[in-house]
């Protein structure tokens, strides 16, 4: 379990000055892994108190940009953030419900595909969403 202190640590690494907001995101978004920017900007203003919607948008940003979130948005979904990061990890959507969840390389080390033409490109990452329908929704009879 991350604290503030970890998550402060982990803004000096990146070279990023430790702000309330700043702090209060990647503790909103390890919390909540895979959630929207509105989940997000909830979770803060309990956290904060008043927070306006652009000091979360600029937060993420500059937190995605030091590589401390990943952002991902999945075909027909707004983006949503999370701090598992570095380790080229995939996801899986519910057709039905939208749960998003994490799944593991299935072979080898990042990039876990191998492309049959690169292009003339150096790939040094590879991004996979499965797409399904969860258990939740099996059981309610969903697709």
């Amino acid at each position: 379990m991350s604290t503030p202190s970890d998550f402060e640590h982990m803004l000096r690494e990146s070279a990023l000055r430790v702000t309330g907001p700043r702090v209060a995101v990647l503790s909103a978004v390890h919390d909540n892994p895979h959630a929207d920017t509105e989940s997000i900007i909830g979770a803060v203003r309990a956290s904060l108190g008043a927070v306006s919607h652009q000091a979360v948008y600029d937060v993420l940003k500059a937190l995605t940009a030091a590589g401390l979130v990943r952002r991902i948005q999945p075909r027909g979904s707004v983006a949503r953030y999370e701090t598992r990061v570095g380790d080229n990890h995939h996801h899986v959507v519910c057709r039905s419900c939208g749960a998003i969840a994490d799944v593991d390389c299935a072979v080898g080390h990042a990039p876990c595909l191998t492309a049959s033409d690169n292009g003339g490109f150096t790939i040094d990452e590879a991004e996979v969403v499965y797409w399904g329908v969860c258990s939740e929704c099996q059981g309610e009879g969903g697709a």
